[in-house]
């Protein structure tokens, strides 16, 4: 096998793992990545439409990703109650996925003394459910992001806009049992430090 033939089969491979994908930034970046191995291997072999086809797809996704990164957003928070309907129905549609970066997750009402839906232009983007052990130590039960939306603006949101909120309810300190090697990934991209019993603290500072 040729270097043209590794360059043409490694460029398939990839733009249909980028078919595969439910985040959407994630799609992007994998598909322009093996769209212009393609316009590469257009190049080379002379297939002129082969490579114009494919430019024109990385210039198309880097377009999106552009405005996926500026694009400004409206977040807000909708608080509910432990029995609220939807609530239920959220964490049923999505307990799948949830397992995977939570393993073992089973919700408990009596524990959500905070709880509210992370909403994005008034789209439903993720959920956070919490709870108090002290007066001022907040324990995270399920901070959870649908797929779609997995492009850390929504932990931004949470742990940087939301600071001042809970500073103001007197939570100082943020704390996570890690489920999962994900999870510990997401957490440490967030600002939050290993502790000696194996949790994940966030001090908040105004």
């Amino acid at each position: 096998m040729d270097t043209l033939q590794i360059i043409g089969y490694v460029a398939s491979v990839i733009i249909a793992v980028s078919m595969t994908l439910n985040s959407i930034v994630k799609f992007r970046w994998i598909n322009m990545t093996g769209a212009a191995l393609f316009t590469i291997y257009g190049i080379l072999i002379e297939a002129y439409p082969v490579a114009i086809l494919n430019g024109f797809i990385v210039l198309t996704d880097m377009f999106y990703l552009v405005r996926i990164y500026t694009k400004k957003e409206l977040f807000t928070t909708l608080e509910v109650r432990g029995s609220n309907k939807y609530l239920l129905s959220f964490l049923d549609f999505y307990d799948e996925d949830i397992q995977k970066f939570f393993p073992g997750f089973k919700y408990k009402p009596d524990l959500n003394t905070v709880s509210f839906f992370v909403l994005r232009n008034m789209n439903v983007a993720g959920i956070f459910l919490a709870h108090k052990i002290d007066k001022t130590t907040l324990k995270v039960g399920l901070d959870f992001v649908v797929p779609q939306y997995r492009d850390y603006k929504n932990a931004k949101f949470l742990y940087n806009r939301l600071k001042n909120r809970f500073l103001d309810d007197g939570i100082e300190k943020i704390i996570v049992f890690p489920q999962s090697a994900n999870h510990i990934k997401y957490l440490r991209k967030i600002g939050f430090e290993k502790q000696e019993d194996g949790t994940y603290l966030k001090v908040l500072k105004k």
